[in-house]
């Protein structure tokens, strides 16, 4: 079995049943079991300032699917949840990113990994971290290294 880590974001629809209906979705996947998943994060978009703030957290998985069935499996999840891609880093219901796929790297045109924008990203590497923790990210060095690059943005744990 491989080890995933997947990125779960969410800003509309009320974003934290969205994350806690993806946690138990995740788990139900054919030859996949939840190991392991972070506390809740709020954070204020990446994208366009005019959206609500996100709730985002990192799931690990072990699975028997190779990473692009993977995203596949990851896309349906997202589009139960009624996920419309209308602009880049608008706001969404569910977003699925998968992160890491054991220590792979590969490039093609449907799926990057590590994926691209891990390492800017402080509402990933945190939740990553408390799971992983400091987590040697394939060709990018240490998550704590990342986390402390990152720009300032605010992102905090939700009690």
């Amino acid at each position: 079995m491989s080890r995933a880590w997947i990125g779960l974001g969410s800003n509309l629809d009320a974003p934290r049943r969205q994350i806690e209906g993806a946690f138990a979705e995740l788990e139900a996947l054919p030859g996949t079991r939840l190991e392991g998943r972070s506390s809740l994060y709020s954070s204020s978009p990446m994208g366009p300032a005019d959206q609500p703030d996100y709730v985002n957290a990192v799931a690990l998985l072990e699975t028997d699917l190779a990473p692009l069935v993977l995203l596949d499996a990851l896309q349906a999840i997202e589009a139960q949840h009624g996920r419309v891609r209308e602009r880049r880093w608008g706001p969404r219901t569910l977003d699925l990113d998968l992160l890491l796929y054991d220590e792979r790297v590969m490039a093609t045109p449907r799926l990057t990994l590590p994926h691209p924008g891990i390492g800017e990203r402080d509402f990933v590497l945190l939740p990553l971290m408390e799971i992983a923790g400091d987590i040697e990210i394939p060709g990018r060095g240490r998550a704590s290294r990342l986390l402390a690059q990152c720009p300032a943005r605010t992102v905090r744990r939700i009690e």
